[in-house]
């Protein structure tokens, strides 16, 4: 039997939060090797396991996977995350590429210069209430369906579950005008293997701070 996959990214969020993710809403276990230094990054750049010298990096099923995306595809495939046929996969891609576009604004906020970050937060919270939600609240109410594509719980519905916390996290009351994702949050929340990993304690980690900023400069250097 195959053991755990084996996370390896910096102590925080980054593109590695949303593997970890569909990896807890998959019900599968994982264990994380955290990169705290340089030196830890460039060991493994080094010892050639990082195919273009970068994380997130997922040793899983005998592979040593990079690219955040290669990797998401390949989790939610192996566990049925990933639609029925290739027009639902075309669907879940692009509503999982909405959801990424919008949490890239955010994860970028925190690195920031001061002076851009009030603009830049606004034009986070124009996008979700103005491109991004109404698309989701559409897309609930023209289907009838409990989740985005299919009837089935998916990747995509992982995905949009995350973004909607990230924001609110900024704007507790951002769905105020979106009903059904209202309904969506509480519904997804409550799948079991989600519950799980929304619980004080799991593996899912917390927002940026002024400390952790710190420290991802000086492991990437910039």
């Amino acid at each position: 039997m195959a053991g755990k996959p084996k996370l390896h990214y910096v102590r925080g969020r980054g593109k590695m939060e949303s593997i970890r993710w569909l990896l807890a809403a998959a019900g599968v276990e994982f264990e994380e090797q955290f990169i705290e230094t340089n030196e830890d990054l460039e060991k493994l750049r080094k010892n050639g396991q990082l195919l273009f010298q970068q994380v997130p990096m997922v040793e899983i099923d005998g592979m040593k996977m990079v690219q955040t995306r290669a990797i998401l595809n390949y989790i939610a495939a192996k566990h049925n995350l990933y639609g029925k046929d290739l027009k639902e996969r075309a669907l879940i891609d692009m509503y999982v590429e909405g959801t990424t576009d919008l949490m890239g604004m955010i994860m970028s906020l925190p690195f920031q210069p001061p002076e851009n970050k009030e603009k830049q937060t606004s034009l986070i919270f124009e996008r979700a209430t103005t491109r991004y939600f109404p698309v989701y609240e559409k897309v609930l109410k023209d289907h009838g369906q409990d989740f985005l594509v299919g009837g089935k719980f998916s990747w995509a519905d992982v995905h949009l579950l995350e973004a909607i916390l990230m924001v609110e996290e900024m704007k507790p009351d951002v769905l105020s005008a979106f009903p059904l994702l209202q309904a969506f949050k509480t519904r997804v929340s409550n799948i079991p293997t989600i519950k799980k990993f929304l619980q004080p304690g799991s593996q899912r980690k917390p927002p940026f701070d002024e400390k952790y900023i710190v420290q991802i400069r000086k492991i990437f250097n910039f």
